[in-house]
């Protein structure tokens, strides 16, 4: 089973970016640019992905992905969500709405499964978890080629075992939720790079860096590093394709800090920090989804009015260098920046005529 990474004209993917900014244009245009567009099925339902599949099809000949969330145990602690609703009952009163209901689900994960068996897409990317080695059998059975989102060395080697083409490396630098196969509070985050060569030192797949890449320079840093190819999620956000709200774009293009917060979803997630997540995140419990459906009318609310205190602002840690330009644009130039600041590095290893870069030792 290839990994499909060997296949692209420019080692660039488009992150799938749950809840909004992913769209059908958005994938096609990064595929048609000689990348791996990806569906974002978290969140929807299975029918609404054949959707989104159907449309993005319509609209590229070239391969693209879908990614879908791994579902996990039923562990939030009622006390803990009832308090933590209780303490936002009087932001979602000023704003005029009510709190949903916060509920266990499965993401309407065994439904997606199933129709990715007749959708036959190039990648079905996972996030949250690593699927059943079975799972995993009977995508590649039929042409998908399976990848495993990853934060440590550990989780790679679950996803290598269960037989997973390639491995999406997460840093902590990366904005939305980690893709951690639990979230816990004593865990060891990295950054992009080290984890990178972590990983690459301990597991023999293709690894595909994420975290904060927004030029051709950090693409080239993670090609060097070991990646086969690099992700990118927050630099495609401000793109006429992606259907980031408007609060959101203005956000991305200011210098404003970001922060690891539980306090939209129950589970971490980096984005820009805002009154919300300043005011709340110390309080919020691990409680994934179920803090995703209290908050979510609270969250609707302040798209559709403009109110960026209100959103969840997912973010990496370079977003302002996120630009307002077409996505083809975008991984063009990707694709030039990285290719010359390889070069750069080239020349700058044989300065003073040395061609062997330990003669200079």
């Amino acid at each position: 089973m290839t990994s499909v990474l060997g296949e692209l004209a420019v080692p660039i993917v488009q992150a799938p970016m749950a809840g909004g900014p992913s769209t059908p244009a958005l994938a096609a245009a990064v595929s048609n640019a000689g990348g791996l567009g990806f569906v974002a099925a978290g969140y929807k339902t299975a029918v609404a992905m054949r959707d989104d599949i159907a449309r993005t099809r319509a609209a590229t000949a070239r391969p693209f992905g879908a990614n879908v969330f791994v579902p996990g145990r039923r562990t939030a602690d009622p006390a803990a969500v009832a308090a933590y609703a209780e303490r936002l009952a009087a932001q979602a009163e000023r704003a005029g709405v009510a709190l949903g209901t916060p509920a266990f689900d499965d993401d309407a994960f065994d439904a997606k499964l199933a129709a990715l068996q007749d959708e036959r897409v190039a990648v079905v990317s996972f996030t949250f978890g690593c699927p059943p080695a079975d799972v995993v059998d009977d995508l590649q059975r039929i042409g998908t080629a399976v990848w495993v989102t990853v934060t440590d060395v550990e989780e790679a080697r679950a996803a290598e075992d269960a037989g997973a083409d390639a491995l999406v490396v997460q840093g902590v630098e990366a904005g939305g939720h980690r893709g951690s196969f639990v979230d816990r509070d004593d865990r060891v985050d990295y950054g992009l790079l080290a984890l990178l060569e972590l990983v690459s030192a301990q597991v023999a797949l293709p690894l595909v860096a994420t975290g904060a890449i927004a030029t051709g320079e950090a693409v080239a840093a993670v090609l060097v590093a070991g990646a086969a190819a690099a992700q990118v999620g927050t630099a495609f956000m401000r793109c006429p394709e992606a259907a980031t709200a408007p609060a959101h774009r203005a956000a991305l293009a200011s210098g404003r800090p970001t922060g690891l917060t539980r306090a939209f979803s129950g589970r971490l997630a980096r984005g820009i920090v805002n009154r919300l997540q300043a005011e709340h995140t110390s309080a919020a419990p691990i409680a994934y989804p179920e803090i995703h459906h209290l908050t979510a009318p609270l969250r609707a609310h302040g798209r559709s009015v403009g109110d960026p205190d209100l959103v969840n602002l997912w973010a990496g840690q370079t977003h302002e260098l996120a630009q307002d330009a077409p996505a083809a644009e975008i991984v063009a130039r990707l694709d030039r920046d990285a290719r010359r600041a390889i070069a750069d590095a080239e020349r700058k290893l044989r300065r003073r005529g040395v061609t062997d870069p330990w003669d200079l030792i």
